[in-house]
């Protein structure tokens, strides 16, 4: 698929495809992705910067990056997402974004993530899953230091 010219159709059928939008309606993914935009990185790229505010929500549709926050080695992939937490919480970015290869993603604005959730309830409880799993991870590191 031409990213340049891939219809709202076309990017709902790849949502389609991510966990984080299972089983979510067709018709409701095409309003997503009407609601959103795609952007393109190439490798090098910062997506996002520690400190900067936080305005947006990003899904990987292709390519990978490498954020700063994770391990060393560990890449965002296709289907994985971030800036949820700044949307959340209003708090400026926590950590950096770098394309490491041509990646893909599609931005959703504040506005466009708030109604997704409203209207998706099921994408706001695999976001909170998520996050807690984070959560316990972070602990279980931490229990390990003391």
């Amino acid at each position: 698929m031409n990213t340049h010219t891939a219809t709202d159709h076309e990017w709902a059928e790849v949502l389609a495809t991510l966990p984080l939008f299972e089983g979510v309606r067709k018709r409701e993914l095409r309003r997503i992705a009407e609601d959103a935009e795609v952007s393109e990185f190439a490798p090098g790229d910062m997506v996002v910067a520690t400190g900067e505010r936080s305005n947006s929500f990003y899904v990987i549709l292709g390519g990978e990056a490498l954020p700063a926050w994770k391990p060393a080695g560990r890449s965002l992939r296709t289907g994985d997402y971030f800036g949820e937490i700044g949307l959340l919480d209003g708090e400026p970015r926590s950590g950096s974004v770098v394309a490491t290869s041509d990646l893909h993603v599609m931005r959703m604005s504040r506005r466009a993530f708030d109604d997704a959730l409203e209207r998706n309830p099921s994408i706001a409880r695999r976001l909170l899953v998520e996050l807690v799993s984070r959560v316990r991870k972070l602990e279980r590191q931490w229990v390990r230091r003391v």
